[in-house]
């Protein structure tokens, strides 16, 4: 009876250490998740803060402001803003026109998709107007919503006034369109807008979308605002007129980071731009 309990006590530590066994992972594969594991946090810190930031870190041979290296080449520099950057006190803000980099103009989010108006359109762009910066409004498009109803809802929501610059169109997802849909869909925002308010809207998108999605001919009547971060010069070859160079400025005035934009063309070009 001593025995045969011996052998089963001996049968399950057996069954134990190969079940321990199975279970164990070979060092060779634990070494090479851990490296997986380490280069995937690397990544996400590299591109979430060593190049937003690498602005701050190099030299900008005297070139800096707002907290970034600023195209010193541009002298006419803006920015553009939503309810992300919480309530602005637009009369520290107001001293911006007077920096070593003057912000002269500024783009408002104004609307997004058929129905969703940014919270702080009307106290931004009132306020824009009264304390002397040249603006405009612009719309996020959802490219699964009519291309119609969103236009609508911009113009009803948007009054811009001679003095203002063109409405602007902010296209950054395809939402699973083909690119043939997509650019049928953000044309026809674009010719309601544009009949709307009697001028050209700007076409605003990313360096790589623009290239892949709407780098057509048929877009290049529409003034381009060009979205290129963290470069210190576009390497887009067709024309452009704005150029959004970074997303972590920082403006007195402005709770929160902000993009920072630059016109390229004098003060009087750009007014030349705005509605009649």
């Amino acid at each position: 009876m001593l025995d045969f309990l011996k052998g089963d006590k001996k049968r399950k530590k057996t069954v134990a250490a190969r079940s321990k066994k199975r279970k164990e992972m070979p060092r060779w594969q634990f070494a090479l998740l851990s490296l997986s594991v380490l280069a995937v946090f690397g990544l996400i810190f590299y591109f979430a803060v060593v190049k937003p930031y690498s602005y701050r870190w190099k030299s900008c041979y005297g070139h800096n402001g707002f907290g970034v290296c600023m195209p010193y080449e541009y002298s006419v520099h803006g920015f553009d803003i939503s309810h992300y950057q919480e309530r602005i006190n637009w009369d520290t803000l107001r001293m911006a026109k007077y920096a070593k980099y003057p912000l002269y103009f500024v783009f408002i989010k104004a609307t997004e998709g058929k129905d969703l108006a940014d919270t702080a359109f009307a106290y931004n762009f009132a306020n824009a107007k009264r304390n002397g910066f040249l603006r405009s409004a612009y719309h996020f498009f959802v490219p699964q919503t009519d291309a119609r109803q969103q236009a609508d809802f911009f113009i009803r929501t948007v009054k811009l006034e001679p003095g203002d610059l063109p409405p602007v169109l902010d296209v950054e997802k395809t939402g699973g369109m083909r690119k043939e849909e997509l650019q049928k869909s953000v044309l026809t925002w674009l010719r309601l807008v544009q009949r709307h308010y009697g001028v050209a809207p700007i076409l605003y998108t990313s360096y790589k979308f623009k290239q892949r999605y709407l780098n057509d001919q048929m877009f290049e009547e529409f003034p381009y605002w060009i979205a290129h971060y963290y470069v210190d010069s576009v390497r887009y070859k067709g024309p452009w007129q704005f150029w959004q160079h970074t997303d972590v400025g920082e403006v007195p005035g402005i709770p929160k980071r902000v993009d920072l934009n630059v016109f390229k063309g004098s003060l009087d070009d750009l007014v030349d731009m705005t509605i009649p």
